[in-house]
Protein backbone atom coordinates (compact mmCIF):
# COMPACT_ATOMS: atom_id res chain seq x y z
CA UNK A 1 0.00 0.00 0.00
CA UNK A 2 1.22 3.57 -0.64
CA UNK A 3 3.15 5.18 2.18
CA UNK A 4 1.92 8.51 3.57
CA UNK A 5 3.54 11.86 2.89
CA UNK A 6 6.15 12.58 5.62
CA UNK A 7 4.11 15.40 7.16
CA UNK A 8 0.87 13.40 6.74
CA UNK A 9 -0.76 16.21 4.78
CA UNK A 10 -0.61 14.55 1.39
CA UNK A 11 0.00 11.09 0.03
CA UNK A 12 3.32 10.48 -1.71
CA UNK A 13 2.68 11.39 -5.35
CA UNK A 14 2.44 8.51 -7.75
CA UNK A 15 3.17 9.10 -11.44
CA UNK A 16 -0.53 9.85 -11.98
CA UNK A 17 -0.58 12.27 -9.04
CA UNK A 18 2.53 14.03 -10.38
CA UNK A 19 0.80 14.47 -13.72
CA UNK A 20 -2.17 16.00 -11.91
CA UNK A 21 0.06 18.48 -10.06
CA UNK A 22 1.73 19.49 -13.32
CA UNK A 23 -1.70 19.97 -14.89
CA UNK A 24 -2.79 22.15 -11.96
CA UNK A 25 0.39 24.22 -12.35
CA UNK A 26 -0.43 24.70 -16.03
CA UNK A 27 -4.00 25.65 -15.13
CA UNK A 28 -2.80 28.31 -12.68
CA UNK A 29 -0.29 29.58 -15.22
CA UNK A 30 -2.81 29.70 -18.08
CA UNK A 31 -3.92 33.19 -17.14
CA UNK A 32 -0.42 34.52 -16.44
CA UNK A 33 -0.31 36.58 -19.65
CA UNK A 34 -3.71 38.08 -18.87
CA UNK A 35 -2.45 38.99 -15.38
CA UNK A 36 -0.01 41.44 -17.01
CA UNK A 37 -2.70 43.09 -19.13
CA UNK A 38 -4.32 46.50 -18.73
CA UNK A 39 -7.60 44.78 -17.80
CA UNK A 40 -5.88 42.99 -14.90
CA UNK A 41 -4.27 46.21 -13.69
CA UNK A 42 -7.65 47.95 -13.72
CA UNK A 43 -9.21 45.16 -11.65
CA UNK A 44 -6.32 45.30 -9.18
CA UNK A 45 -6.81 49.06 -8.86
CA UNK A 46 -10.54 48.57 -8.25
CA UNK A 47 -9.74 46.00 -5.53
CA UNK A 48 -7.39 48.53 -3.94
CA UNK A 49 -10.14 51.17 -3.99
CA UNK A 50 -12.42 48.70 -2.24
CA UNK A 51 -9.87 48.24 0.54
CA UNK A 52 -9.25 51.96 0.88
CA UNK A 53 -12.95 52.62 1.40
CA UNK A 54 -13.40 49.68 3.80
CA UNK A 55 -10.41 50.77 5.88
CA UNK A 56 -11.61 54.38 5.97
CA UNK A 57 -14.67 53.19 7.91
CA UNK A 58 -12.62 51.24 10.47
CA UNK A 59 -12.59 54.08 12.98
CA UNK A 60 -12.63 51.69 15.94
CA UNK A 61 -9.56 49.88 14.57
CA UNK A 62 -11.32 46.55 14.96
CA UNK A 63 -8.96 43.55 15.08
CA UNK A 64 -8.64 41.76 11.76
CA UNK A 65 -7.13 38.50 10.65
CA UNK A 66 -6.44 37.35 7.09
CA UNK A 67 -7.16 33.82 5.93
CA UNK A 68 -4.39 31.30 5.39
CA UNK A 69 -3.59 30.26 1.83
CA UNK A 70 -5.67 27.10 2.22
CA UNK A 71 -8.54 29.04 3.79
CA UNK A 72 -8.54 31.63 1.02
CA UNK A 73 -8.42 28.95 -1.69
CA UNK A 74 -11.36 27.12 -0.15
CA UNK A 75 -13.43 30.28 0.07
CA UNK A 76 -12.62 31.59 -3.39
CA UNK A 77 -13.06 28.19 -5.06
CA UNK A 78 -16.49 27.83 -3.47
CA UNK A 79 -17.38 31.38 -4.52
CA UNK A 80 -16.02 31.26 -8.08
CA UNK A 81 -16.25 27.57 -8.99
CA UNK A 82 -19.18 26.53 -6.80
CA UNK A 83 -17.23 23.63 -5.28
CA UNK A 84 -14.49 22.96 -2.76
CA UNK A 85 -10.90 22.65 -4.04
CA UNK A 86 -9.20 19.29 -4.43
CA UNK A 87 -6.19 18.22 -2.36
CA UNK A 88 -3.99 18.73 -5.44
CA UNK A 89 -5.27 22.29 -5.91
CA UNK A 90 -4.62 23.11 -2.24
CA UNK A 91 -1.08 21.70 -2.34
CA UNK A 92 -0.20 23.52 -5.52
CA UNK A 93 -1.59 26.84 -4.29
CA UNK A 94 0.23 26.59 -0.96
CA UNK A 95 3.49 25.79 -2.76
CA UNK A 96 3.08 28.56 -5.35
CA UNK A 97 5.71 31.19 -4.56
CA UNK A 98 4.48 34.19 -6.52
CA UNK A 99 3.54 37.67 -5.28
CA UNK A 100 0.40 37.70 -7.46
CA UNK A 101 -0.74 34.14 -6.66
CA UNK A 102 -4.24 35.34 -5.72
CA UNK A 103 -4.60 37.15 -9.02
CA UNK A 104 -3.47 34.01 -10.82
CA UNK A 105 -5.83 31.66 -9.00
CA UNK A 106 -8.86 33.95 -9.33
CA UNK A 107 -8.11 34.47 -13.02
CA UNK A 108 -7.73 30.73 -13.51
CA UNK A 109 -11.02 30.01 -11.75
CA UNK A 110 -12.92 32.69 -13.66
CA UNK A 111 -11.56 31.40 -16.96
CA UNK A 112 -12.46 27.80 -16.07
CA UNK A 113 -15.74 26.08 -17.01
CA UNK A 114 -16.61 25.96 -13.31
CA UNK A 115 -17.22 29.70 -13.16
CA UNK A 116 -19.86 29.76 -15.88
CA UNK A 117 -21.73 26.83 -14.33
CA UNK A 118 -21.62 28.35 -10.85
CA UNK A 119 -22.63 31.79 -12.09
CA UNK A 120 -25.55 30.13 -13.90
CA UNK A 121 -26.62 28.43 -10.68
CA UNK A 122 -26.39 31.68 -8.73
CA UNK A 123 -28.45 33.59 -11.30
CA UNK A 124 -31.05 30.82 -11.41
CA UNK A 125 -31.40 30.92 -7.61
CA UNK A 126 -31.67 34.70 -7.69
CA UNK A 127 -34.12 35.03 -10.57
CA UNK A 128 -36.33 31.93 -10.63
CA UNK A 129 -35.32 28.90 -8.58
CA UNK A 130 -37.59 29.62 -5.56
CA UNK A 131 -40.56 29.36 -7.94
CA UNK A 132 -39.62 26.69 -10.43
CA UNK A 133 -36.84 24.44 -11.72
CA UNK A 134 -36.79 25.10 -15.47
CA UNK A 135 -34.16 23.22 -17.47
CA UNK A 136 -34.55 25.29 -20.63
CA UNK A 137 -34.22 28.51 -18.65
CA UNK A 138 -31.05 27.14 -17.02
CA UNK A 139 -29.59 26.37 -20.45
CA UNK A 140 -30.23 30.00 -21.45
CA UNK A 141 -28.47 31.27 -18.32
CA UNK A 142 -25.50 28.97 -18.91
CA UNK A 143 -25.18 30.26 -22.45
CA UNK A 144 -25.21 33.83 -21.11
CA UNK A 145 -22.61 33.17 -18.39
CA UNK A 146 -20.27 31.36 -20.75
CA UNK A 147 -20.33 34.46 -22.96
CA UNK A 148 -19.99 36.82 -19.99
CA UNK A 149 -23.05 38.57 -21.41
CA UNK A 150 -23.50 42.11 -20.00
CA UNK A 151 -26.08 42.43 -17.22
CA UNK A 152 -28.09 45.05 -19.11
CA UNK A 153 -28.36 42.66 -22.08
CA UNK A 154 -29.59 39.84 -19.85
CA UNK A 155 -32.11 42.23 -18.30
CA UNK A 156 -33.44 43.27 -21.70
CA UNK A 157 -33.61 39.67 -22.95
CA UNK A 158 -35.53 38.48 -19.90
CA UNK A 159 -37.91 41.40 -19.66
CA UNK A 160 -38.63 41.74 -23.39
CA UNK A 161 -37.94 38.27 -24.84
CA UNK A 162 -40.35 38.83 -27.72
CA UNK A 163 -38.16 41.74 -28.85
CA UNK A 164 -34.65 40.41 -28.29
CA UNK A 165 -35.02 36.69 -28.99
CA UNK A 166 -38.46 36.11 -30.52
CA UNK A 167 -37.70 32.52 -31.58
CA UNK A 168 -36.18 31.51 -28.24
CA UNK A 169 -38.65 30.58 -25.51
CA UNK A 170 -36.02 30.02 -22.82
CA UNK A 171 -35.71 33.63 -21.54
CA UNK A 172 -39.50 33.86 -21.11
CA UNK A 173 -39.39 31.81 -17.89
CA UNK A 174 -38.98 34.80 -15.57
CA UNK A 175 -42.26 36.32 -16.79
CA UNK A 176 -44.00 33.03 -17.53
CA UNK A 177 -43.84 31.68 -14.00
CA UNK A 178 -45.21 34.94 -12.53
CA UNK A 179 -47.85 35.92 -15.08
CA UNK A 180 -50.76 34.53 -13.08
CA UNK A 181 -50.24 37.12 -10.34
CA UNK A 182 -49.75 40.76 -11.39
CA UNK A 183 -48.86 41.86 -7.85
CA UNK A 184 -46.14 39.22 -7.59
CA UNK A 185 -44.81 39.97 -11.05
CA UNK A 186 -44.58 43.70 -10.33
CA UNK A 187 -43.08 43.47 -6.85
CA UNK A 188 -40.70 40.60 -7.71
CA UNK A 189 -39.44 42.60 -10.68
CA UNK A 190 -38.93 45.68 -8.54
CA UNK A 191 -37.11 43.73 -5.83
CA UNK A 192 -34.97 41.59 -8.13
CA UNK A 193 -33.95 44.16 -10.73
CA UNK A 194 -33.99 47.41 -8.72
CA UNK A 195 -33.57 46.45 -5.05
CA UNK A 196 -36.84 48.11 -4.07
CA UNK A 197 -39.68 46.37 -2.26
CA UNK A 198 -42.81 48.35 -3.04
CA UNK A 199 -45.27 45.79 -1.64
CA UNK A 200 -46.23 47.94 1.35
CA UNK A 201 -47.31 50.79 -0.93
CA UNK A 202 -50.19 48.89 -2.52
CA UNK A 203 -53.05 49.91 -0.22
CA UNK A 204 -51.58 53.23 0.90
CA UNK A 205 -48.37 55.21 0.76
CA UNK A 206 -45.59 53.24 2.43
CA UNK A 207 -46.01 53.73 6.20
CA UNK A 208 -42.26 53.58 6.95
CA UNK A 209 -40.52 54.80 3.80
CA UNK A 210 -41.26 58.31 2.55
CA UNK A 211 -39.89 57.49 -0.92
CA UNK A 212 -42.64 55.05 -1.91
CA UNK A 213 -46.19 56.10 -2.66
CA UNK A 214 -49.12 54.22 -4.11
CA UNK A 215 -48.26 55.82 -7.44
CA UNK A 216 -44.96 53.96 -7.47
CA UNK A 217 -46.55 50.59 -6.78
CA UNK A 218 -49.21 50.94 -9.44
CA UNK A 219 -46.80 52.71 -11.76
CA UNK A 220 -44.58 49.60 -11.82
CA UNK A 221 -47.62 47.33 -12.09
CA UNK A 222 -48.77 49.23 -15.18
CA UNK A 223 -45.71 48.11 -17.12
CA UNK A 224 -46.82 44.46 -16.75
CA UNK A 225 -50.59 44.79 -16.96
CA UNK A 226 -50.79 44.07 -20.71
CA UNK A 227 -48.36 41.13 -20.77
CA UNK A 228 -49.76 37.79 -21.86
CA UNK A 229 -48.42 34.39 -22.89
CA UNK A 230 -49.66 32.48 -25.90
CA UNK A 231 -50.38 28.77 -25.88
CA UNK A 232 -47.14 28.30 -27.85
CA UNK A 233 -45.26 29.93 -24.98
CA UNK A 234 -44.59 33.26 -26.66
CA UNK A 235 -44.75 36.47 -24.61
CA UNK A 236 -46.67 39.41 -26.01
CA UNK A 237 -48.47 42.60 -25.04
CA UNK A 238 -52.03 43.71 -25.55
CA UNK A 239 -52.94 46.95 -27.28
CA UNK A 240 -54.72 48.43 -24.30
CA UNK A 241 -55.39 47.95 -20.60
CA UNK A 242 -54.85 50.17 -17.59
CA UNK A 243 -54.27 49.53 -13.90
CA UNK A 244 -56.91 51.18 -11.73
CA UNK A 245 -56.56 51.78 -8.00
CA UNK A 246 -58.32 53.52 -5.14
CA UNK A 247 -56.39 56.08 -3.14
CA UNK A 248 -56.65 56.27 0.65
CA UNK A 249 -59.03 59.20 0.18
CA UNK A 250 -61.36 57.00 -1.85
CA UNK A 251 -60.53 58.47 -5.26
CA UNK A 252 -60.42 56.00 -8.16
CA UNK A 253 -57.48 56.60 -10.52
CA UNK A 254 -55.85 55.20 -13.63
CA UNK A 255 -52.20 54.50 -12.87
CA UNK A 256 -49.53 56.17 -14.98
CA UNK A 257 -46.61 54.27 -16.45
CA UNK A 258 -44.17 55.52 -13.80
CA UNK A 259 -40.69 54.35 -12.82
CA UNK A 260 -39.33 54.41 -9.26
CA UNK A 261 -37.64 57.76 -9.89
CA UNK A 262 -41.03 59.33 -10.61
CA UNK A 263 -40.36 59.54 -14.35
CA UNK A 264 -43.53 58.90 -16.32
CA UNK A 265 -44.15 57.70 -19.85
CA UNK A 266 -47.01 59.14 -21.82
CA UNK A 267 -48.72 56.58 -23.99
CA UNK A 268 -49.39 57.83 -27.52
CA UNK A 269 -52.97 57.74 -28.68
CA UNK A 270 -53.87 54.38 -30.17
CA UNK A 271 -54.53 55.09 -33.85
CA UNK A 272 -56.48 51.94 -34.64
CA UNK A 273 -59.96 51.59 -36.01
CA UNK A 274 -62.32 50.03 -33.44
CA UNK A 275 -62.95 47.03 -35.69
CA UNK A 276 -59.23 46.45 -36.23
CA UNK A 277 -58.58 46.69 -32.47
CA UNK A 278 -61.36 44.17 -31.82
CA UNK A 279 -59.86 41.85 -34.43
CA UNK A 280 -56.43 42.07 -32.78
CA UNK A 281 -57.93 41.41 -29.35
CA UNK A 282 -59.64 38.29 -30.67
CA UNK A 283 -56.39 37.11 -32.22
CA UNK A 284 -54.65 37.49 -28.87
CA UNK A 285 -57.41 35.61 -27.08
CA UNK A 286 -57.20 32.79 -29.62
CA UNK A 287 -53.41 32.64 -29.33
CA UNK A 288 -53.75 32.23 -25.55
CA UNK A 289 -55.98 29.20 -26.04
CA UNK A 290 -54.78 27.48 -29.21
CA UNK A 291 -51.18 26.54 -29.96
CA UNK A 292 -52.05 26.33 -33.65
CA UNK A 293 -53.13 29.98 -33.77
CA UNK A 294 -51.08 32.54 -35.66
CA UNK A 295 -48.88 34.87 -33.64
CA UNK A 296 -50.82 38.14 -33.07
CA UNK A 297 -49.29 41.47 -34.12
CA UNK A 298 -47.40 43.51 -31.53
CA UNK A 299 -48.45 47.06 -30.62
CA UNK A 300 -46.09 49.94 -31.31
CA UNK A 301 -46.24 51.02 -27.66
CA UNK A 302 -44.88 48.26 -25.44
CA UNK A 303 -44.84 49.02 -21.71
CA UNK A 304 -42.18 46.48 -20.70
CA UNK A 305 -39.83 47.90 -23.30
CA UNK A 306 -40.49 51.34 -21.82
CA UNK A 307 -39.64 50.01 -18.35
CA UNK A 308 -36.32 48.62 -19.55
CA UNK A 309 -35.45 51.89 -21.28
CA UNK A 310 -36.33 53.92 -18.19
CA UNK A 311 -34.28 51.68 -15.91
CA UNK A 312 -31.19 51.80 -18.13
CA UNK A 313 -31.40 55.56 -18.72
CA UNK A 314 -31.82 56.36 -15.01
CA UNK A 315 -28.90 58.65 -14.14
CA UNK A 316 -30.60 59.91 -10.98
CA UNK A 317 -30.76 56.95 -8.60
CA UNK A 318 -29.25 54.25 -10.85
CA UNK A 319 -31.41 51.61 -9.21
CA UNK A 320 -30.65 48.96 -11.84
CA UNK A 321 -26.86 49.11 -11.64
CA UNK A 322 -26.71 49.87 -7.91
CA UNK A 323 -28.91 46.90 -7.10
CA UNK A 324 -26.82 44.25 -8.85
CA UNK A 325 -23.61 45.74 -7.47
CA UNK A 326 -25.09 45.60 -3.97
CA UNK A 327 -26.39 42.05 -4.43
CA UNK A 328 -23.09 40.83 -5.88
CA UNK A 329 -21.27 42.34 -2.91
CA UNK A 330 -23.69 40.60 -0.51
CA UNK A 331 -23.08 37.28 -2.24
CA UNK A 332 -19.39 37.43 -1.26
CA UNK A 333 -19.69 39.12 2.13
CA UNK A 334 -22.98 37.85 3.55
CA UNK A 335 -24.63 41.28 3.61
CA UNK A 336 -25.00 44.23 1.27
CA UNK A 337 -23.49 47.70 1.37
CA UNK A 338 -27.18 48.58 1.54
CA UNK A 339 -28.95 46.08 3.76
CA UNK A 340 -31.56 44.58 3.62
CA UNK A 341 -31.03 44.08 -0.10
CA UNK A 342 -34.59 45.06 -1.09
CA UNK A 343 -34.52 48.33 0.84
CA UNK A 344 -32.62 50.76 -1.38
CA UNK A 345 -34.17 54.09 -0.38
CA UNK A 346 -33.25 57.36 1.29
CA UNK A 347 -34.18 56.14 4.76
CA UNK A 348 -31.73 53.21 4.59
CA UNK A 349 -28.32 54.67 3.71
CA UNK A 350 -25.40 52.57 2.55
CA UNK A 351 -22.76 51.65 5.12
CA UNK A 352 -20.12 52.77 2.60
CA UNK A 353 -21.84 55.22 0.21
CA UNK A 354 -18.63 56.24 -1.57
CA UNK A 355 -17.68 52.61 -2.15
CA UNK A 356 -21.12 51.83 -3.58
CA UNK A 357 -20.83 54.84 -5.90
CA UNK A 358 -17.32 53.81 -7.03
CA UNK A 359 -18.40 50.25 -7.79
CA UNK A 360 -21.58 51.40 -9.55
CA UNK A 361 -19.62 53.86 -11.70
CA UNK A 362 -17.11 51.19 -12.67
CA UNK A 363 -19.85 48.66 -13.35
CA UNK A 364 -21.67 50.99 -15.76
CA UNK A 365 -18.46 52.18 -17.42
CA UNK A 366 -17.31 48.58 -17.92
CA UNK A 367 -20.48 47.80 -19.89
CA UNK A 368 -22.31 46.11 -16.99
CA UNK A 369 -19.57 43.50 -16.64
CA UNK A 370 -20.51 41.35 -13.62
CA UNK A 371 -17.43 39.17 -14.06
CA UNK A 372 -15.11 42.18 -13.65
CA UNK A 373 -16.94 43.23 -10.49
CA UNK A 374 -16.65 39.73 -9.02
CA UNK A 375 -12.95 39.55 -9.86
CA UNK A 376 -12.19 42.83 -8.09
CA UNK A 377 -14.18 41.83 -5.00
CA UNK A 378 -12.39 38.48 -4.62
CA UNK A 379 -8.98 40.16 -4.96
CA UNK A 380 -9.65 42.64 -2.17
CA UNK A 381 -8.10 42.27 1.27
CA UNK A 382 -11.58 42.78 2.72
CA UNK A 383 -12.78 39.60 1.03
CA UNK A 384 -9.90 37.57 2.51
CA UNK A 385 -10.69 38.42 6.14
CA UNK A 386 -11.19 35.53 8.54
CA UNK A 387 -14.14 35.07 10.88
CA UNK A 388 -14.24 37.35 13.96
CA UNK A 389 -12.13 36.50 16.96
CA UNK A 390 -13.79 34.72 19.85
CA UNK A 391 -13.34 35.58 23.51
CA UNK A 392 -10.64 32.93 23.83
CA UNK A 393 -8.74 34.54 20.95
CA UNK A 394 -8.62 37.91 22.67
CA UNK A 395 -7.81 37.95 26.40
CA UNK A 396 -8.19 41.71 26.68
CA UNK A 397 -11.86 41.90 25.70
CA UNK A 398 -14.96 40.80 27.55
CA UNK A 399 -17.78 38.84 25.93
CA UNK A 400 -20.16 41.81 25.52
CA UNK A 401 -17.51 44.00 23.98
CA UNK A 402 -16.56 41.26 21.56
CA UNK A 403 -20.21 40.86 20.62
CA UNK A 404 -20.51 44.59 19.90
CA UNK A 405 -17.29 44.53 17.90
CA UNK A 406 -18.59 41.56 15.94
CA UNK A 407 -21.77 43.44 15.04
CA UNK A 408 -19.79 46.46 13.86
CA UNK A 409 -17.28 44.23 12.10
CA UNK A 410 -20.08 42.60 10.10
CA UNK A 411 -21.66 45.93 9.18
CA UNK A 412 -18.37 47.50 8.12
CA UNK A 413 -16.84 44.36 6.58
CA UNK A 414 -13.88 44.21 8.95
CA UNK A 415 -14.17 40.45 9.19
CA UNK A 416 -15.96 37.64 7.39
CA UNK A 417 -19.42 36.40 8.19
CA UNK A 418 -20.22 32.66 7.94
CA UNK A 419 -22.24 32.00 4.79
CA UNK A 420 -24.23 28.80 4.23
CA UNK A 421 -23.49 26.98 1.01
CA UNK A 422 -26.16 27.17 -1.66
CA UNK A 423 -27.88 23.90 -2.63
CA UNK A 424 -25.62 23.52 -5.67
CA UNK A 425 -22.45 24.40 -3.78
CA UNK A 426 -23.28 21.83 -1.12
CA UNK A 427 -24.31 19.04 -3.49
CA UNK A 428 -21.31 19.56 -5.78
CA UNK A 429 -18.86 19.85 -2.88
CA UNK A 430 -20.23 16.67 -1.35
CA UNK A 431 -19.42 14.82 -4.58
CA UNK A 432 -15.92 16.33 -4.70
CA UNK A 433 -15.22 15.65 -1.01
CA UNK A 434 -16.33 12.02 -0.99
CA UNK A 435 -14.87 11.02 -4.34
CA UNK A 436 -11.41 9.57 -4.92
CA UNK A 437 -9.28 12.75 -4.64
CA UNK A 438 -6.68 11.69 -7.20
CA UNK A 439 -9.30 10.75 -9.77
CA UNK A 440 -11.27 13.93 -9.13
CA UNK A 441 -8.16 16.11 -9.47
CA UNK A 442 -7.22 14.33 -12.70
CA UNK A 443 -10.73 14.90 -14.04
CA UNK A 444 -10.71 18.63 -13.18
CA UNK A 445 -7.30 19.17 -14.80
CA UNK A 446 -8.34 17.28 -17.95
CA UNK A 447 -9.15 19.24 -21.17
CA UNK A 448 -12.59 17.57 -21.16
CA UNK A 449 -13.46 19.09 -17.78
CA UNK A 450 -16.16 21.36 -19.24
CA UNK A 451 -18.11 18.32 -20.42
CA UNK A 452 -17.43 16.45 -17.18
CA UNK A 453 -18.50 19.44 -15.11
CA UNK A 454 -21.82 19.35 -16.93
CA UNK A 455 -22.20 15.68 -15.99
CA UNK A 456 -21.28 16.50 -12.39
CA UNK A 457 -23.99 19.16 -12.36
CA UNK A 458 -26.52 16.57 -13.50
CA UNK A 459 -25.40 14.14 -10.80
CA UNK A 460 -25.73 16.80 -8.12
CA UNK A 461 -29.09 18.17 -9.26
CA UNK A 462 -31.24 15.63 -7.44
CA UNK A 463 -29.81 16.55 -4.05
CA UNK A 464 -29.72 20.27 -4.88
CA UNK A 465 -33.47 20.24 -5.48
CA UNK A 466 -34.06 18.68 -2.05
CA UNK A 467 -32.09 21.33 -0.18
CA UNK A 468 -33.50 24.59 1.15
CA UNK A 469 -32.25 27.83 -0.40
CA UNK A 470 -30.64 29.67 2.53
CA UNK A 471 -31.96 33.04 3.58
CA UNK A 472 -30.95 35.34 6.41
CA UNK A 473 -30.50 33.67 9.81
CA UNK A 474 -30.38 30.30 8.07
CA UNK A 475 -30.50 27.17 10.18
CA UNK A 476 -30.09 23.68 8.78
CA UNK A 477 -33.63 22.28 8.43
CA UNK A 478 -34.65 18.96 9.96
CA UNK A 479 -35.21 17.44 6.50
CA UNK A 480 -31.58 18.06 5.56
CA UNK A 481 -30.26 16.71 8.87
CA UNK A 482 -32.36 13.57 8.46
CA UNK A 483 -31.11 13.06 4.90
CA UNK A 484 -27.47 13.24 6.00
CA UNK A 485 -28.18 10.94 8.96
CA UNK A 486 -30.52 8.32 7.55
CA UNK A 487 -30.43 8.38 3.77
CA UNK A 488 -29.34 5.21 2.00
CA UNK A 489 -28.21 7.51 -0.82
CA UNK A 490 -25.75 9.13 1.57
CA UNK A 491 -24.38 5.76 2.63
CA UNK A 492 -24.14 4.24 -0.84
CA UNK A 493 -23.44 7.13 -3.21
CA UNK A 494 -21.14 9.20 -1.02
CA UNK A 495 -19.69 6.88 1.64
CA UNK A 496 -19.10 3.74 -0.41
CA UNK A 497 -15.90 1.80 0.06
CA UNK A 498 -15.08 1.35 -3.63
CA UNK A 499 -12.05 2.74 -5.46
CA UNK A 500 -14.02 5.76 -6.73
CA UNK A 501 -14.83 6.94 -3.21
CA UNK A 502 -12.80 8.73 -0.57
CA UNK A 503 -13.50 5.95 1.94
CA UNK A 504 -11.98 3.35 -0.38
CA UNK A 505 -9.04 5.63 -1.16
CA UNK A 506 -8.32 6.18 2.54
CA UNK A 507 -8.59 2.48 3.29
CA UNK A 508 -5.51 1.94 1.08
CA UNK A 509 -3.40 4.05 3.48
CA UNK A 510 -1.78 2.18 6.40
CA UNK A 511 -1.02 4.99 8.87
CA UNK A 512 -4.13 6.21 10.78
CA UNK A 513 -2.54 9.67 11.18
CA UNK A 514 -2.18 9.97 7.41
CA UNK A 515 -5.77 8.78 6.94
CA UNK A 516 -7.01 11.50 9.29
CA UNK A 517 -4.91 14.14 7.55
CA UNK A 518 -6.08 13.12 4.09
CA UNK A 519 -9.72 13.04 5.24
CA UNK A 520 -9.39 16.56 6.67
CA UNK A 521 -7.85 17.98 3.48
CA UNK A 522 -10.34 16.23 1.21
CA UNK A 523 -13.35 17.57 3.11
CA UNK A 524 -12.36 20.74 4.97
CA UNK A 525 -9.27 21.76 3.01
CA UNK A 526 -6.95 21.99 6.01
CA UNK A 527 -4.79 20.03 8.42
CA UNK A 528 -6.33 18.65 11.60
CA UNK A 529 -5.67 20.65 14.75
CA UNK A 530 -3.74 18.91 17.50
CA UNK A 531 -6.96 18.39 19.45
CA UNK A 532 -8.75 16.93 16.42
CA UNK A 533 -5.79 14.66 15.71
CA UNK A 534 -5.87 13.30 19.28
CA UNK A 535 -9.63 12.70 19.30
CA UNK A 536 -9.73 11.05 15.88
CA UNK A 537 -6.63 8.94 16.55
CA UNK A 538 -8.18 7.67 19.77
CA UNK A 539 -11.38 6.86 17.91
CA UNK A 540 -9.34 4.92 15.36
CA UNK A 541 -7.54 2.93 18.08
CA UNK A 542 -10.82 1.98 19.72
CA UNK A 543 -12.29 0.71 16.44
CA UNK A 544 -9.21 -0.77 14.79
CA UNK A 545 -11.01 -4.01 13.92
CA UNK A 546 -13.76 -2.10 12.07
CA UNK A 547 -11.44 -0.15 9.82
CA UNK A 548 -13.75 0.61 6.88
CA UNK A 549 -16.66 1.60 9.11
CA UNK A 550 -14.33 3.77 11.19
CA UNK A 551 -13.10 5.62 8.11
CA UNK A 552 -16.67 5.95 6.88
CA UNK A 553 -17.80 7.45 10.20
CA UNK A 554 -14.94 9.96 10.21
CA UNK A 555 -15.70 11.11 6.66
CA UNK A 556 -19.42 11.31 7.48
CA UNK A 557 -18.74 13.43 10.58
CA UNK A 558 -16.57 15.83 8.58
CA UNK A 559 -19.05 16.41 5.74
CA UNK A 560 -21.85 16.84 8.29
CA UNK A 561 -19.91 19.44 10.25
CA UNK A 562 -20.85 23.15 10.31
CA UNK A 563 -17.43 23.90 8.83
CA UNK A 564 -18.29 21.93 5.71
CA UNK A 565 -21.84 23.36 5.52
CA UNK A 566 -20.72 26.99 5.67
CA UNK A 567 -18.26 28.87 3.50
CA UNK A 568 -15.46 29.97 5.78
Amino acid sequence: MPSPHPDHRYRSPSLAASVIIIAVINLLSAGAAWCDSDAARQIIQLAERIDQEIESQNADRLPRQTLSDAGYLRRVTLDLAGRIPTIAEIKQYEDLDLPDKRLQVTTSLIQSPDFAYHQRNELDTFLLRPLNHDREWRSYLLEATKENRPWDSIFREIMTPEETQPEDLRPTAFLKHRLGDLDKLANDSSVIWFGVNIGCAKCHDHPLVDDWKQEHYYGISSFFKRTYRSKKGLIGERFDGKVKFDTTSGESKDADFMFLTGTKVTEPELSLDAEVLKQYQEQIKKAEQDDAAETPPQPLFRPRQQLVDLALSDQQQRFFAKNIVNRTWARFFGRGIVHPLDQIHSGNPASHPTLLAILTDDFINSGYNVQRLIHAITLSVAYSQALPMTESDSPSHGENKLENQSDRGVRYFQHAEPRPLSPHQLSLSLLIATGNPEKTAEQISNPDWEQDRGKLEERSEGLAQKLEIPGENFQVPVSEALWFSNSSEMQNQYLGGGKDHLVGYLNEIEDPSAIISQAMFATLGREATSEEQVVLSKYFEQRNEQRVDTIKNIVWALVCSPEFRFNH
